[in-house]
Parts: structure tokens; sequence; C-alpha cells
């Protein structure tokens, strides 16, 4: 791949649950979320728009009320007018809103529940980074807290390493907070190329896409992080939705 081509999209997601107000949608990796204004590529947000092209011209908004990295799976939320935006913005800050994921992580933690309540902050302002998006615990950051617990333990076979599943209960929601607090407990999720214990992966694939070399160190394409729960309060009542182990993670722990 030169760097002027696009970096590989998965277009698919599945509606999870929808009524008059809301939608959930479960996405594939990788596949932006919204526009970041850099790249032109086909988003998320853009394929949500086209599945409600009616209900746009007749009135409705779309907002984002949780947004996931590129390479990370799972449950968004979108409210489909303002006053179900509203509502529901003012319940993710005030954490009404709950999140789980899983994660398949290198090794096999000790440990059958753990917690993170390291700050983060931007690496570039503590070191010299190349990655513009890298966060680091640093006690001057900013407050955030995930929660781990160990599901199952997978050993080592042909080229894939030990590896764990972890299920990932974050009360807080700062800029890759899973990732960052895994990789400080020496847990690195599978597949991460900024977190997985070297940062160059993520200039080298930006750069040039993905190849052998990083195969062979990385061995998933994406990392593998999946947002499997959501729970929200919506007019006086919670709604729940689910989605299971995308095929990409279940057949590393099968």
């Amino acid at each position: 791949m030169k760097k002027s081509e696009p970096i590989a999209v998965n277009v698919h997601f599945e509606v999870a649950y929808e009524d008059e107000d809301v939608i959930v949608v479960d996405k594939a990796a990788p596949l932006l979320v919204h526009p970041t204004g850099r790249e032109r590529e086909y988003t998320l947000l853009q394929g949500v728009q086209e599945l409600l092209a009616y209900e746009l011209k007749t009135g409705g908004k779309l907002s984002l009320i949780n947004r996931l990295d590129r390479e990370t799976s799972g449950l968004v939320l979108i409210a489909k007018n303002a006053a179900s935006a509203h509502e529901l913005g003012c319940a993710m800050q005030q954490q009404r809103i709950h999140k789980q994921y899983l994660a398949i992580v290198r090794g096999e933690p000790s440990w059958k529940y753990a917690c993170c309540a390291e700050s983060l902050i931007p690496m570039q302002t503590i070191s010299n980074s190349g990655v513009r998006v890298q966060r680091a615990c640093h006690p001057s950051g900013k407050p955030c807290r995930t929660e781990f617990r160990t599901l199952r333990n997978v050993k080592a076979r042909g080229r894939i390493p030990a590896i764990s599943l972890i299920r990932c209960i974050p009360t807080t929601g700062r800029m890759h907070q899973i990732r960052a607090h895994l990789s400080h407990l020496g847990y690195p999720i599978l597949g991460d190329k900024i977190y997985g214990g070297d940062p160059s992966c993520y200039l080298r694939f930006i750069e040039t896409g993905w190849d052998a070399e990083l195969a062979a160190k990385l061995i998933m394409e994406r990392h593998s992080l999946h947002a499997c729960d959501l729970d929200f309060p919506l007019h006086g009542r919670r709604i729940q939705v689910h989605s299971e182990l995308p095929s990409d993670m279940l057949t590393l722990i099968t």
C-alpha cells in the first residue's frame, strides 16, 4: 500500500437495536465512526445516514453518543433527534450509560480481577513519541478508572502466543483508556499497533500498510477489542443491548 492509498475499511454494520428515538449499531473493524477531516473514506455515520435517509428528510438529526476507535468493533449508540441526544448526553456526563468490552490480551494474568485507576495524558507531553494519539499513564493526566476480569486463559499454540480473554468495564471514557490501562498492567491487547510494545508498528502501518513483518509481530490485523454490552437510560426506562464476540476474535480463543 502506498501512502496515498486508503487504509483498509470494513464497511459492514448491523442494527442491534432501534426505536423512534435511538439506533444502536454493531460495527465491524476497521471502520471509522465519523469523518475526521483528514481521511476521505466511508464511515459508520455515513452508512447510518443512508439507512435513515427518510427520517433525516422528515426532521430527524443524528447525534453520536459514544465513539469507538477505527479498529474497535462493537456497539455504537446514536440518537435520532435533539431531545434524545440531550437526554443521553446528560446521562453520559453523569456516568449513567454503562459500557463493557471484551479484549484478547497477550499473556495469562494471575488475577481474576484487577482495577487500574491511572490517570492518562498525551504521550507527546512527556516524551518524543511520534504517535500523536498515544496516551500514557501519568499522575498529571486526567483521572480514569477501568475494571478488568479474566474470563479465559489460552495456552500458546503455533504462531499464537499465550493469550487471555478479558472483560473490561470502564467507569470513565478517556481516549484509548482500556488499551493504555491494559498495557500499563503488562497485558497489552493482541494486535494493538500503539500499545502492544512497539509504537513504530503504528507508524509503519500508516506509511506502508499491513505486511508480513507486522503480521509476525502483531498476529491480528486489528487490535482485539470489542464493545459487547451497552446499558443506557431513555425516557424513564433502561435499555440493554448485547453483541456477540466477532469471528476474528472468537477463532483465537476456541
